[in-house]
């Protein structure tokens, strides 16, 4: 089974979100909206298929990364979070949440061995 296909987003903490937006908009050329912004790139097997990785500042004062007390998270595509899940499990890996659905794809959040939260996203 595929497991990590590739990053899906980088997330960091800042003191000002949209500042820090204007700046990578204005001197990196970066396309940004109020979330960041989205680098998008075609598979190199098959360049039919679609993806994006994010890339997202958050307020310094989010919880979302929590309970890792880093100031960034990093989100991994997968190919079957269900069954990955299950093996990090079994494996005793920490899972923070249940594997949470949107039109866009399935989320869930792990911890590593030092406590950092990462996010594992499989696309729709």
């Amino acid at each position: 089974m595929k497991k990590v296909t590739g990053i899906g987003g980088i997330f960091f903490k800042c003191e000002d979100p949209a500042k820090m937006n204007d700046w990578y908009a204005q001197h990196l050329g970066l396309p940004v909206s109020q979330w960041g912004t989205m680098f998008q790139w075609r598979e190199m097997d098959n360049a039919e298929k679609e993806g994006y990785t994010v890339w997202a500042p958050k307020p310094a004062d989010t919880k979302y990364f929590e309970p890792s007390k880093k100031d960034f998270m990093i989100n991994y595509r997968v190919e079957n979070l269900a069954a990955l899940v299950a093996e990090l499990k079994a494996a005793g890996v920490t899972v923070l949440d249940e594997i949470a659905t949107y039109d866009y794809g399935k989320f869930v959040h792990v911890l590593d061995p030092e406590g950092n939260s990462i996010e594992l996203f499989e696309p729709a």
